[in-house]
C-alpha cells in the first residue's frame, strides 16, 4: 500500500465519520430533558416513568400528609388509581402552598397538580385540566360564639381564606363589607379563628367537617359551587396526557372505584350521581361536597 492509498483511505474515513455526526446531531435536535423517545415517554413527563404531583399537605379529606409524612386521601387515591391505568407506579406527591401550585405545575416543576382544584377559566388561562372528577360546597367556620348566621353577619367580620383558593375568588366578589385575612393553608387559618384573630375562615366544605370535629367549630354557612368542579391540573399543551387522564378517569368512575373511594373519605355525604356508573344515574340533579 502506497502513502497515496492510505491517505485516500484515512481521508474516506473522515467524511464518514463526519457524516454520521451530523446526523446524530439532526435526530437529536429539538430533544427535551426526560423526552428520550415517544415511546419511553409519551405523556412527556419530567422523568419517564414517574408523575411528579404538586399537591397539599393539609387539605383532609381530599389531600393530607399521615402520621408517618405520607399523602394520603380522597384526592391522591384517586389520582394514584387513575396513573396504574395509565401504566405509572411511581407517583411522588409534594406539598406546595396552594397560592404558587398552578404556576409550579404550568413551568414545569411538577406534572401535575393534585388538590380538589376548581376548575375556573381564569385558572385555564395558566393550565390545562382533566376532566372534572367532583364539586361542592363552599362553608364558612366559625366558633359556636361568632354569631354568624349568613352572609349579612359577616359584613364587618375578619374572614380567612386561604390565598388563591376558590373561596378567596368568591370572597372578593361577594363578601365586599367583609376584611379578608389571607393565609397560605386551612391549618394556620383555623389556629387564627380559635385565638379570636379572625372572626372565621371561609374553606370547603369536607374540610370543614374535620376542623368542626377537631375543634368545636361550627358550619355557620354553606354555600353551593357547582360551577367549578375539581380536577388534574397540568401543563398547557400536553394532549397526550390528557387525553390518557381523561379516559382513566372514567374507567374508574364506569367500574365504581371512584364510588368507593367516595364512601370511603366522604361518609354520609350527598353522592354526586354524575360520577357513579352510567346504570347508577337516573338523571336527578346531583348536590356534591365541596371542591
Amino acid at each position: 500500500m502506497n502513502i497515496r492509498t492510505t491517505l485516500r483511505r484515512t481521508a474516506i474515513a473522515a467524511v464518514a465519520a463526519a457524516s454520521a455526526l451530523a446526523l446524530a446531531a439532526c435526530s437529536s435536535a429539538g430533544a427535551t430533558p426526560g423526552d428520550a423517545t415517544a415511546e419511553e415517554n409519551p405523556y412527556h413527563l419530567i422523568t419517564p416513568g414517574q408523575i411528579r404531583v404538586a399537591s397539599l399537605g393539609d387539605a383532609k379529606p381530599y389531600t393530607f400528609t399521615d402520621e408517618s409524612g405520607e399523602f394520603t386521601g380522597f384526592d391522591v387515591e384517586l389520582f394514584t388509581d387513575v396513573a396504574e391505568r395509565i401504566g405509572i407506579d411511581d407517583v411522588v406527591f409534594t406539598g406546595q402552598d396552594f397560592s404558587g401550585l398552578l404556576a409550579a405545575v404550568a413551568n414545569g416543576q411538577f406534572d401535575v397538580g393534585v388538590a380538589a382544584i376548581g376548575i375556573t377559566d381564569e385558572r385555564k388561562e395558566t393550565v390545562d385540566f382533566s376532566e372534572g372528577y367532583l364539586a361542592g360546597y363552599l362553608t364558612v367556620m366559625a366558633s359556636p360564639d361568632a354569631d354568624i348566621a349568613d352572609e349579612a353577619d359577616l359584613a364587618g367580620k375578619r374572614l380567612g381564606v386561604v390565598q388563591g383558593t376558590l373561596q378567596e375568588a368568591y370572597a372578593v366578589k361577594n363578601f365586599t363589607d367583609t376584611e379578608l385575612v389571607r393565609f397560605p393553608d386551612n391549618n394556620a387559618a383555623i389556629s387564627a379563628v380559635n385565638s379570636g384573630s379572625i372572626d372565621a375562615h371561609f374553606l370547603d366544605y369536607e374540610a370543614a367537617k374535620e376542623y368542626a370535629a377537631q375543634y368545636g367549630l361550627e358550619n355557620a354557612i354553606d354555600i353551593p359551587s357547582f360551577d367549578a368542579p375539581a380536577g388534574f391540573a397540568i401543563a398547557k399543551g400536553n394532549d397526550e396526557f390528557k387525553a390518557a387522564l381523561d379516559e382513566a378517569l372514567a374507567a374508574a368512575m364506569e367500574d365504581g372505584t371512584w364510588k368507593e373511594l367516595y364512601q370511603k373519605w366522604f361518609p354520609g355525604s350527598p353522592m354526586p350521581e354524575q360520577y357513579l356508573p352510567k346504570a347508577e344515574q337516573t338523571g336527578a340533579p346531583a348536590e356534591t361536597p365541596a371542591t
